[in-house]
């Protein structure tokens, strides 16, 4: 300040206090963090392309009848393609902001792509990047490789969202997400996935993190067939699942094969499948498996290469549980909820669930 009264122009103290005044509100404002965009139909959410470092929140639920629909993510869009995924390796461009869809539903999303990589709503979300609170609803996408209904790669963070539709592709496809090098957490999947090889029904391929997480649906291909990874390369906890698993090799209730950890996890879905396949793992390679089960009842399977087998009525009873060392709680009935432990279970009446799950 001293430097400029005594300069050869001498300012207006007036003039410059205002000009103090909003040099201060600019740098104030900065400090209060990015403003949300808005996205209310099919053309906003298109947009989202055009600013992949952007902070989204969803205002409402999208599905045909929506703005846009018809020209972005239908049958006849692109050519009959239909929704161009948000980032991938075509466009050497990765989604790396927060896109939070406040708990609303995407629905009746159409992809046909079967000759390209990183196919989902989202081809790829970088480290950074954020996607939460939305589900996708009634989806058909069709991709080749790294193929999910919410995101086709992930190396960023997808939590608290799920995937109910039909998810089809060669490798690396899953309901949720395709291939997964970051973090998925609280999710989950039910619909049908098909492919050839790293098939899960929430995740193909992971080489990150899964955890608090499950899938209902169901899944077949080939080989590396998981009900919820096909395979796990990093850690896979606290998930579990109950649809049907069928492949040929290397087939899970849980894993089709763990090269990573597993640990308090458990499958109860039927397993069939030729070589290595498992109740909950198909073929540990190298990896570890701790604290995990499966019903040897409902899957079919007296053996898995990790966990331990139990019978349904052990399956369902508390004490298997706190025996492994299980974050688990009894609750009166399955509309009750405790949120103090990651496990909630009726005993005797139902299998463990996740204390975070809808009713």
């Amino acid at each position: 300040m001293k430097a400029i009264l005594s300069s050869g122009t001498r300012h207006n103290l007036a003039e410059l206090g205002i000009f103090l005044i909003v040099i201060t509100f600019i740098v104030g404002s900065a400090g209060c963090g990015p403003i949300s965009i808005e996205i209310r139909d099919w053309h906003d959410l298109d947009a989202v392309r055009d600013n992949m470092r952007g902070s989204y929140i969803l205002m409402n639920d999208l599905d045909s009848t929506t703005a846009g629909y018809e020209e972005l993510a239908s049958a006849a869009a692109n050519e009959g393609k239909g929704w161009q995924p948000v980032g991938g390796i075509a466009v050497n461009d990765g989604f790396v902001g927060s896109f939070d869809g406040q708990g609303y539903e995407i629905h009746d999303l159409f992809i046909n792509r079967p000759d390209e990589s990183y196919v989902g709503l989202f081809g790829l979300v970088e480290a950074g990047g954020t996607i939460e609170n939305v589900g996708i609803v009634n989806g058909n996408v069709i991709g080749y490789d790294s193929v999910g209904g919410l995101v086709g790669k992930n190396e960023g963070t997808v939590r608290s969202s799920y995937a109910c539709g039909n998810v089809t592709g060669d490798l690396g496809v899953g309901s949720l997400v395709g291939v997964n090098g970051g973090t998925v957490a609280n999710s989950y999947s039910s619909g049908r996935v098909i492919g050839r090889d790293d098939i899960g029904g929430l995740v193909g391929e992971n080489e990150g993190t899964v955890s608090n997480s499950y899938s209902v649906g169901t899944v077949s291909g080939n080989d590396f067939i998981g009900n919820l990874v096909g395979v796990n390369g990093g850690t896979v906890s606290n998930s579990y699942t109950s649809g049907s698993v069928n492949g040929s090799d290397f087939v899970g209730g849980l894993v089709g094969r763990n090269e990573g950890t597993v640990s308090k996890c458990y499958s109860m879905g039927s397993v069939a499948g030729n070589e290595y396949a498992g109740g909950l793992v198909g073929q540990n390679l190298y990896g570890v498996v701790s604290n995990s089960v499966w019903d040897t009842q409902t899957s079919g399977q007296a053996t898995s290469d990790g966990g331990i087998g139990k019978t349904t009525a052990e399956m369902m009873d508390i004490d298997t549980f706190t025996g492994a060392t299980w974050d688990i709680v009894a609750i009166s009935n399955s509309g009750d909820r405790n949120t103090g432990y990651v496990w909630n279970i009726v005993d005797d009446v139902a299998y463990p669930f996740l204390s975070w799950q809808p009713v």
